[in-house]
């Protein structure tokens, strides 16, 4: 995956990143390192959305769409690769893509976290360049429709005819 590197010289909190700010989900479990994700993701001009578990993080992917999910592959309950498999599967949520977030790095961890269908990884403990750069290269190679208005809608090319 290729890095961006911000406009600015690599300060976080004045980094220009040429994606656009977009809706991130975070799922993470550690409190210390949701604040660090969350915080980040703000300082760069994200919405964040948060979730302590899998089962709140697909509830919360399902209902919100967001942009771009950071999935902590260690979570108490269901594991982060159970519920990117389930997004993966899911008419509504399948294009999101996932990022996990892990601990793990041990030889093969990644390519066994690209298989239950994460588009990219990001190692703990994070460095923050890398992590902000990962999420901006992921943004740019994806885009994720809107959520569609309602029939006859002023975005409806039909109704405008």
């Amino acid at each position: 995956m290729t890095a961006l590197r911000p406009k600015s010289g690599g300060r976080c909190r004045d980094a220009d990143w040429s994606a656009d700010m977009a809706r991130i989900l975070v799922v993470e479990n550690n409190r210390d390192n949701m604040e660090l994700a969350v915080f980040l993701l703000k300082s760069a001009g994200h919405t964040v959305l948060s979730a302590i578990d899998a089962e709140a993080g697909l509830t919360l992917a399902r209902k919100e769409l967001p942009n771009l999910i950071l999935m902590d592959i260690q979570l108490p309950g269901m594991d982060g690769l159970k519920a990117t498999a389930l997004l993966k599967r899911d008419d509504a949520t399948r294009a999101i893509p996932v990022i996990a977030l892990s601990a793990l790095a041990m030889k093969g961890d990644e390519e066994r976290i690209r298989a239950a269908g994460c588009d990219g990884y990001i190692a703990k403990p994070m460095g923050v360049h890398e992590f902000l750069a990962t999420i901006a290269a992921q943004l740019v190679e994806t885009t994720i429709p809107a959520k569609p208005s309602p029939a006859g809608g002023a975005d409806d090319p039909e109704a405008a005819e």
